[in-house]
């Protein structure tokens, strides 16, 4: 209650220091801008345009319903990667054989190439909400296992014998030695595996079902229609930004103050 208190505590001096990020947002824009006017609205839409289209989108109740598909997909299959990669790469870090035997398994998953999964699910699943979901885990999984394999590896010591040393209780010890070591390694997993969720759920969709996100992509592309299919991508990426910088960014921010 007390992390939950602070983070809320905080929270306008963490909005405050966001200014830089919103202007490397603007920053974007105004290039994106400038690649439309070199290009014009077939290749590149006007971002003005571009949100307009997406503004129209949202008033509309079929996208909302698409949007709430595309994010209830992200969402199971990014939480099952994080739960699943934390868990087994903890373990994996705790014995030096299983850390050996992971590695070339890991390699493996790193090294296939999503669309092969989503072939492969789709043979497996068919047409569901199951191929997009084993596809988002798949690729997500080997992030966050590294991850969590990396930071409990790597834990020191000299930390370790003197916690031993004041016979601290082993809840202590993991929260106040071993949690905040292996969160700094296990948190830019957990945002690289959300980032990837965000980008494999999309994929699938676009081959495999027939609702969500992806879905409407496709028939813009058949239709050639730019504007309406990056009006789409800034809808999905601002549901990713908000995700990350409303709710996690300010939990890491709470745990690395109370870590130091």
């Amino acid at each position: 209650m007390n992390a939950l208190f602070n983070i809320l505590k905080g929270f306008p001096r963490y909005l405050w220091s966001g200014w830089g990020a919103i202007a490397s947002i603007f920053l974007f824009i105004a290039v994106w801008d400038v690649g439309h006017q070199v290009y014009g609205d077939l290749i590149l839409p006007a971002p003005k345009a571009t949100f307009i289209a997406a503004w129209e989108m949202l008033q509309t109740e079929n996208v909302w319903q698409d949007v709430k598909i595309t994010l209830h997909r992200a969402v199971i299959g990014f939480f099952l990667s994080v739960s699943l990669g934390s868990v087994l790469g903890l373990l994996a870090g705790l014995f030096v054989t299983a850390s050996i035997m992971s590695r070339p398994l890991i390699t493996i998953l790193m090294g296939m190439p999503p669309i092969a999964w989503i072939v492969l699910a789709m043979i497996w699943f068919g047409m569901s909400d199951e191929t997009v979901i084993f596809t988002v885990v798949v690729a997500s999984f080997p992030i966050v296992f590294v991850g969590a394999l990396q930071g409990t590896r790597t834990l020191e010591g000299d930390l370790k014998d003197m916690s031993d040393s004041f016979k601290a209780p082993l809840w202590m010890k993991f929260i106040d030695v071993y949690f905040p070591h292996i969160f700094s390694y296990l948190f830019p997993a957990w945002i690289a595996a959300l980032g990837m969720s965000w980008k494999i759920v999309v994929m699938a969709e676009l081959l495999s079902t027939s609702d969500g996100i992806g879905a409407v992509l496709a028939v813009a592309r058949s239709h050639l229609d730019t504007t309406s299919a990056l009006a789409l991508v800034s809808i999905l990426v601002g549901s990713l930004l908000l995700i990350e910088y409303l709710l996690m960014e300010p939990v890491k921010r709470e745990v690395e103050q109370w870590r130091n």
